[in-house]
């Protein structure tokens, strides 16, 4: 859920996330700058947008799968019961 609020020269954007709700102020400029990467990426929140921007900062991999090279592979029990329900 994300929640306008105009107040002067600013612009209160609220995140849901999990049933918490932070408040962001950005000034007008930003908000129509995220909103137009939110169309250009095609995500449905400004949270979206926000992770991506940090992510993409960050260097985060999409994926961590292979992202510790000391770990041993599964054997096949352990596969099995991770696919159980």
């Amino acid at each position: 859920m994300v929640r306008y609020i105009y107040q002067p020269c600013l612009w209160t954007i609220g995140i849901g996330i999990s049933c918490l709700t932070t408040t962001v102020q950005v000034s007008e400029k930003t908000l129509q700058l995220l909103n137009k990467l939110k169309e250009e990426i095609g995500v449905r929140s400004l949270d979206h947008v926000i992770m991506d921007l940090i992510s993409e900062r960050m260097k985060i991999p999409r994926s961590m799968f292979g992202s510790n090279p000391k770990l041993k592979p599964f054997s096949a029990r352990e596969e099995a019961e991770s696919h159980e329900l």
